[in-house]
């Protein structure tokens, strides 16, 4: 009961403090400065937090209504979520972190770049999916950053603007410095995928469902 709480709590807690962040800059900072409203919603860092959120609220509903367990499906699309905010997390520290964040207001940038990809990870590994998650689910994880970045760099070519430098093959020294750069990604992505798939398994490994059974 206690734990159930806890983790009503702490998802509740993160999830308004990152959804008053994004509305904040968004309604606050973005709109009173003429900035697009669509732009805003083309940075990966807004979509990921806005994913954690939902999933955060949609979990924190069901165990207050003690619905029934989550489905693999549930425990798939709650691990991608965890995927895409702690990739924000690495991204932001690694590639941006002295990068010129424009008018993002600080606070703001704290809780988007910092606090929400760690509370997703604790939140995965306090709270680990009753589900195992399989293999392909990694494949379906990939669809939208990858479906990001084409979108990101073909807009990028046609209209000149870039949710981020590394897209931008004038900033980076050309296109072939870009597909680096995505190819680096790529193969962080990956690895920060098996390592998130991983830590949710372990949980419900033969092993330890084996000593459960004999407990």
């Amino acid at each position: 009961m206690k734990g159930r709480i806890a983790a009503v709590v702490f998802r509740l807690v993160f999830a308004v403090a990152a959804l008053s962040a994004i509305a904040f800059q968004l309604f606050a900072v973005h709109i009173p400065k003429g900035y697009s409203v669509f732009n805003f919603f083309t940075y990966f860092t807004n979509l990921s937090n806005i994913l954690i959120s939902i999933v955060f609220i949609v979990s924190a509903v069901r165990l207050v209504r003690q619905r029934s367990a989550p489905t693999p499906t549930d425990s798939a699309i709650r691990g991608a979520a965890v995927v895409y905010i702690a990739f924000v997390g690495l991204v932001f520290n690694t590639l941006l972190r002295d990068a010129d964040l424009g008018d993002l207001d600080p606070v703001v940038n704290a809780i988007l770049h910092f606090v929400l990809p760690i509370a997703g990870v604790v939140d995965w590994l306090i709270w680990a999916p009753r589900n195992r998650i399989p293999g392909r689910a990694i494949l379906w994880w990939m669809v939208f950053p990858v479906v990001y970045t084409v979108f990101s760099l073909i807009r990028g070519a046609a209209t000149g603007i870039y949710p981020y430098p590394f897209f931008n093959p004038g900033a980076v020294g050309g296109y072939g410095a870009v597909a680096l750069y995505c190819l680096g990604m790529l193969v962080g992505f990956l690895a920060l995928s098996f390592a998130v798939r991983g830590l949710g398994n372990l949980r419900n490994s033969p092993a330890r469902e084996l000593a459960a059974d004999r407990a």
